[in-house]
């Protein structure tokens, strides 16, 4: 989620400091209004790069629009990208673990891992969670966001600048992130 004051995904949204004034040297105090416009985005990740965008500008996602305007876009990406051999993984959302998802799931991809065999909230094994979503919005002129429709132009070019090299280091980090966290049975890593 993004909104027209620069805030996405807060609760990753973290800044380490001994106080608040050093806080707020470091980004930590945002004007944010009472009701932003907001704006729901998907992005997938490999390690051959970011998927397309997909912009939700009106409402929240079920798993009905998951379905429809989300999942046939991953089956192309992934199948333009690596033919038949590769593996679809997604997070425990409810959208993406209701069983319609699922049996969709396991109609069209060759390989995916179905919500019973992954962490239903694993942000340390989501390239997106520890690395590219904080890498694309880094990326996002706010400066240049004045409405919806600046943010979503915005958006638009950010996505086309994530660096190629910041996603392959983010997806080969992914099998040590997995043998630290089966080691520290299934802590959060520090």
């Amino acid at each position: 989620m993004f909104d027209i004051d620069g805030v996405y995904n807060s609760e990753n949204d973290r800044i380490w400091a001994v106080d608040r004034s050093e806080a707020d040297i470091k980004g930590g105090t945002r004007q944010k209004r009472k009701f932003p416009q907001k704006i729901m985005v998907w992005l997938g990740v490999c390690s051959k790069g970011v998927s397309p965008l997909v912009i939700f500008e009106n409402g929240t996602v079920d798993h009905d629009r998951y379905i429809k305007e989300v999942l046939p876009i991953v089956l192309k990406f992934g199948n333009d990208m690596f033919g038949n051999d590769w593996t679809f993984q997604q997070d425990g959302a409810r959208p993406h673990t209701h069983a319609k998802s699922q049996e969709w799931c396991a109609k069209h991809f060759l390989s995916f891992i179905d919500k019973d065999h992954w962490p239903p909230n694993s942000p340390d094994l989501n390239p997106l969670d520890y690395c590219i979503w904080n890498e694309f919005a880094q990326l996002v002129k706010w400066d240049t966001v004045t409405s919806k429709t600046t943010l979503i132009t915005a958006l638009k070019r950010a996505v086309r600048e994530i660096s190629q090299d910041v996603v392959e280091k983010s997806c080969a980090s992914w099998t040590n992130r997995l043998h630290r966290l089966s080691q520290d049975k299934g802590n959060y890593i520090r």
